[in-house]
């Protein structure tokens, strides 16, 4: 019973880390395009550095998404192993 409320907690974490247009748009890019930095994303979405930033830090502690410094660059991609709910969402958006 406890692995189905952990399932039930994390599907729920999951759903509120996407339960935004622009985090989704976010995850959509990171698809299509690969890895990106924080200034090509918010280029991308259309939202300031700041507001992109706390959108990957979201998706970041849903660990919907993975960071990698290079020097004074983060780039944010899509983890390889992917949470089914995260893959049934971009299966949507396609």
């Amino acid at each position: 019973m406890a692995d189905k409320h952990n399932y039930i907690v994390e599907t729920e974490r999951v759903f509120k880390a996407l339960a935004n247009r622009r985090r989704l748009m976010i995850v959509q890019l990171l698809r299509a395009k690969g890895r990106r930095d924080v200034g090509s994303i918010a280029e991308h979405i259309r939202l300031s550095f700041a507001a992109t930033s706390r959108h990957l830090r979201v998706l970041a502690n849903a660990d919907l998404v993975e960071s990698e410094q290079v020097n004074t660059t983060v780039n944010y991609y899509l983890p390889r192993s992917r949470n089914a709910v995260l893959d049934t969402a971009l299966r949507i958006l396609q």
